[in-house]
């Protein structure tokens, strides 16, 4: 044997060294790429079971957006028609009070000077 037979044995051993400490990692990689690849057929067969639910979920939110706005438009209205109310009952109501008490203050002037 010579020396570059001894060299190619050499180098022969480290290939197959590197073979094997090489198949190990390889190895691995492929069983991390079935999980991977079973985990989207996992989500694909959830999804658009979920996108249903997620769609129905925001049309009932669409759903009660709608009776809260009729609500506070119903509210709106009722805050004018009582600021409205209030206009009239000031108007109806208030100014013959203060005729009364314009009346009732002379009237209690008058008598505070007769005495």
């Amino acid at each position: 044997m010579s020396g570059g037979e001894v060299a190619a044995v050499i180098a022969a051993g480290a290939l197959a060294l590197l073979v094997i400490f090489l198949a190990i990692p390889l190895f691995k990689l492929g069983r991390l790429i079935d999980e991977t690849t079973e985990t989207v057929k996992e989500v694909n067969r959830n999804l658009p079971p979920l996108l249903s639910e997620l769609n129905e979920t925001v049309s009932q939110a669409n759903k009660q957006l709608g009776k809260i706005d009729a609500i506070t438009s119903s509210v709106a209205d009722m805050g004018e028609n009582l600021a409205s109310l209030i206009a009239v009952f000031t108007s109806s109501v208030g100014s013959p009070l203060l005729k009364i008490a314009g009346y009732l203050r002379g009237f209690s002037n008058f008598l505070g000077k007769k005495k």
